[in-house]
């Protein structure tokens, strides 16, 4: 961690020069040292390193630059809860994450909020990524939430975005698993952003981020004060996949971010696993081609554990394909027999009442009813689906 606002400066100083990446500015700091020896060279002792347009950056101060560091500084001291830590980890800070040391383009900087001190003690085989779809069916957030519960509750630190949709659905999960029975002292989630950390994004996960900070962890590689911006967000997907032993994408359409994810993931020589979904769900069809491609099929969240070396046999979270639980053998009621005719697939309220054949009131008043129980979703296009508990 950062002892000085001079070793601060310097670390942002290298960070922002114009045409000095990371793996240029490694390749200088195995060369001559931490980033203050650096700038203590001559442009010829950097030519001998770099080219000359590189080295003649590295004698020059990025624009902004005195005021980013004394911005972040000034962000490091902050008063905050005692349990929480803000720090700003460089390559070979004892905090710095070590699975992140194995992917091909770590972040020269990581800013961190929440457990900090946690880091050290974690172990990729202990982390699982979970992405999907920022606009999931209500079966896909259930099982994104139900899925991170329980894997959190046997121990596993659940990593994701803090995006809209799977992700905010598997971070809170994870920090209700850990709270009913995680290791103690262990990360319950991880948020690996694409914005700077004195901001919240999307806004409707502010509550959110603050409760992740009290037993888990925001990451970003940006600086403080960095927006939102679109091509942000797929570069960090390699920080997500880098810090887990596997990627379970549950659920994500052909053309979603996830599948990028995945891709990171497998380039980093990670596991990739995925929960199918109905053939008729759009939002099914990224996990059934990352399955075709030799991604596990995930059912269970012991399918999970097993695939990561691990056990619990209390982890049985199914796909929620049976009946719903108020079913009796013996009598069944206006809702339970809609949901036998519903089926699990997305069906339209036409198709339904031709297979029920129930008056269009009756149908709409039950549908509302399951609706409000939590135990049928509405989605686009005039389509209800039923939802399984997880």
């Amino acid at each position: 961690m950062m002892d000085s606002s001079e070793e601060l400066g310097a670390w942002l100083r290298l960070a922002l020069t114009n045409g000095v990446g990371p793996e240029t500015a490694r390749n200088l700091m195995a060369a001559l040292g931490e980033p203050q020896a650096i700038f203590a060279q001559t442009e010829s002792a950097l030519r001998q390193i770099v080219s000359p347009q590189q080295s003649k950056a590295l004698r020059q101060t990025p624009a902004g630059w005195a005021e980013l560091t004394a911005e972040t500084w000034q962000w490091l001291q902050a008063d905050g809860p005692s349990a929480q830590t803000r720090a700003v980890l460089t390559l070979g800070d004892a905090d710095y994450p070590a699975p992140l040391l194995q992917i091909p383009d770590p972040p020269l900087m990581l800013y961190a909020l929440g457990q900090v001190s946690a880091l050290r003690h974690l172990h990729v085989d202990r982390s699982l990524a979970m992405v999907g779809s920022r606009n999931p069916t209500p079966q896909g957030a259930v099982n994104a939430r139900e899925f991170a519960r329980s894997l959190a509750a046997s121990g596993l630190t659940i990593v994701s975005g803090l995006a809209l949709g799977v992700d905010g659905a598997a971070h809170e999960g994870a920090l209700q698993g850990a709270q009913a029975g995680g290791q103690p002292g262990a990360l319950a989630t991880i948020a690996v952003v694409g914005t700077g950390l004195d901001r919240v994004y999307p806004r409707q996960h502010r509550d959110l981020a603050h409760r992740i900070t009290a037993s888990g962890l925001i990451l970003s590689e940006y600086p403080l004060g960095t927006p939102p911006l679109a091509h942000h967000f797929p570069r960090r997907n390699r920080l997500i996949s880098g810090l887990s032993q596997a990627t379970l994408v549950v659920e994500a359409a052909l053309q979603s971010g996830s599948l990028i994810t995945a891709k990171q993931a497998l380039e980093q020589g990670r596991d990739v696993m995925a929960i199918p979904g109905s053939i008729h769900s759009a939002q099914a069809k990224g996990c059934h081609a990352l399955i075709k491609q030799g991604a596990k099929l995930v059912e269970s969240a012991q399918d999970v554990l097993e695939e990561l070396r691990m056990s619990d046999p209390f982890a049985q979270v199914p796909l929620a394909l049976d009946s719903s639980p108020t079913a009796s053998s013996h009598q069944e009621s206006d809702e339970d027999e809609l949901l036998q005719h519903m089926g699990h697939d997305p069906v339209s309220l036409d198709a339904l009442q031709a297979r029920c054949g129930w008056p269009t009131a009756q149908l709409q008043a039950q549908l509302l009813e399951l609706e409000l129980m939590g135990q049928v979703g509405r989605l686009p296009g005039g389509l209800f689906q039923r939802i399984g508990s997880a």
